[in-house]
């Protein structure tokens, strides 16, 4: 599973306009637990990157996930997303 993460990741540091449809699968796995456990916080976290990344699919996903989630789980999928960005 490591191994798919991986190559998203990579793919999605390869630039252009595929990034941000690649953090948007990462969201979908997530918010469906496809190819990996369901994890809404980490769902939302990639939808908002791909979002930011200009991604209108990503930011109307991320609004359907945020609405399942509750606002501390919320905050924390806000702040996951904002130290990638700042690292990334």
């Amino acid at each position: 599973m490591a191994r798919f993460d991986i190559l998203d990741y990579e793919l999605a540091h390869s630039g252009g306009t595929a990034s941000a449809d690649i953090f948007c699968e990462m969201g979908l796995k997530y918010a469906t637990g496809r190819e990996r456990p369901l994890d809404l916080v980490a769902a939302h976290k990639w939808l908002n990157i791909a979002a930011i990344k200009g991604s209108d699919r990503a930011a109307e996903l991320r609004a359907d996930v945020a609405a399942s989630m509750t606002k501390a789980d919320l905050a924390a999928a806000l702040r996951a997303a904002r130290e990638w960005m700042t690292m990334h």
